[in-house]
């Protein structure tokens, strides 16, 4: 398992993708803080409005979306010339294979977590917010990034499936629309991308009660083992188009 996640991390090397990582985060702060730049004589709760206007584009629809990028591009190699046949017929289990790459993409998206609450803070810095840096949205940036493995999990099995570099990033952008109408009609802790939407506080800042707070964590970890072990399972068994 350990020299998997080695193997993960030696392909991103000398990759783009860390520009991305960075450039998603960085776009949806300069929109949110245009946002509440022009509007601060109806957004007058300080971090908290603040907030409001930075997590719009970035929980509900570029954090989604990086993820899919992730996971498309840890299994890009594995895609080109026929590297599937090879790594499936290694003595390496198809179990490390899939849970290396849960990993990997865990932890960059993890990073883009921290990196987004420090522009948070610089941005409020420099805002000159009078009152100090609400230490509960560091909570929810948490709560997100564990909302976030169970789309991970789903969106690797996808990539893994689907050649193509591009599909699997168009079913989570349209996941992306499901869970927003699963959020509004209240059903947003029975979808991953709904699970999201609610752990990173998006588009409501009141406190989970405890039965919701349950099913946040239960529902979320649920979804991240039935993906996990159906894509597992379909490596064992299925040939992958490669």
């Amino acid at each position: 398992m350990k020299q998997s996640i080695s193997a993960e991390w030696l392909k991103l090397r000398h990759s783009w993708i860390g520009l991305v990582l960075a450039v998603l985060p960085i776009l949806s702060l300069v929109i949110g803080c245009a946002n509440y730049y022009f509007n601060q004589s109806v957004l007058n709760n300080d971090w908290y409005s603040l907030w409001t206007q930075v997590i719009l584009f970035y929980g509900a629809f570029f954090l989604p979306i990086l993820i899919a990028i992730c996971c498309s591009y840890v299994n890009r190699i594995e895609h080109l010339d026929r590297n599937w046949n090879v790594i499936l017929t290694s003595p390496v289990s198809v179990a490390s294979v899939f849970l290396s790459k849960l990993v990997v993409v865990s932890l960059l998206i993890l990073f883009v977590q921290a990196l987004f609450i420090g522009l948070y803070w610089l941005a409020g810095t420099l805002f000159s917010l009078p009152r100090p840096f609400p230490v509960e949205v560091v909570g929810w940036a948490m709560r997100g990034w564990y909302a976030s493995l169970s789309i991970i999990a789903l969106q690797l099995g996808l990539s893994l499936r689907i050649r193509s570099f591009a599909t699997p990033i168009g079913i989570c952008l349209c996941a992306v629309f499901i869970g927003l109408a699963m959020y509004i009609a209240n059903l947003g802790l029975f979808f991953p991308f709904s699970l999201l939407t609610i752990g990173m506080s998006v588009l409501n800042q009141d406190k989970l009660n405890d039965l919701q707070n349950i099913l946040f964590w239960v529902v979320n970890m649920a979804y991240i083992i039935i993906f996990s072990l159906i894509s597992i399972r379909r490596l064992k068994n299925k040939d992958i188009v490669s």
